[in-house]
């Protein structure tokens, strides 16, 4: 089954406006999903980069997200636990929430946001990383979404 992820503030394989990078005010983007199959128990998302020198990077672990939901306001708190009760993970800028693009100077980077419908709640505490959830998640994933979005620094 496939979730269709999108965003009000960028279209899939479009630029990411500056107010959702380190150049503008790292706030998390709007996100919109439908497709979540009914016996969902618990949603994920996963950003990361893969084009960053220094291999995959991590930009935002989010987990425990109620299956009831169908987007996620702009300016997500970066507090462990969310308003809503989802969890949030640790980033390779090692801090909890969500931490936007900051690429150095060159070609654009390509930002993957992945929506993961699970048939279980992770059962992890938060500040886990990537590879936690993705451990937790392994053979639990019903259907799955993502979006693109690209980020060029001046």
């Amino acid at each position: 089954m496939s979730i269709k992820l999108t965003s009000s503030a960028f279209e899939d394989g479009g630029s990411i406006p500056a107010q959702y990078t380190c150049e503008g005010k790292d706030i998390s983007p709007p996100l919109d999903w439908t497709g979540v199959p009914a016996e969902a128990k618990s949603l994920a998302l996963i950003c990361d980069d893969p084009d960053a020198p220094v291999g995959t990077w991590v930009h935002w672990v989010l987990y425990d997200v109620s299956p009831k939901f169908s987007a996620l306001p702009e300016a997500i708190p970066t507090s462990e636990v969310t308003p809503e009760g989802a969890k949030q993970g640790v980033n390779d800028f090692r801090r909890s929430g969500y931490g936007g693009p900051c690429p150095p100077p060159g070609k654009p980077h390509r930002y993957f946001f992945k929506l993961y419908a699970l048939d279980i709640e992770p059962g992890l505490p938060a500040g886990a990383t990537k590879a936690d959830l993705l451990r937790a998640m392994e053979g639990h994933i019903l259907a799955e979404g993502q979006l693109v979005g690209l980020y060029k620094r001046g």
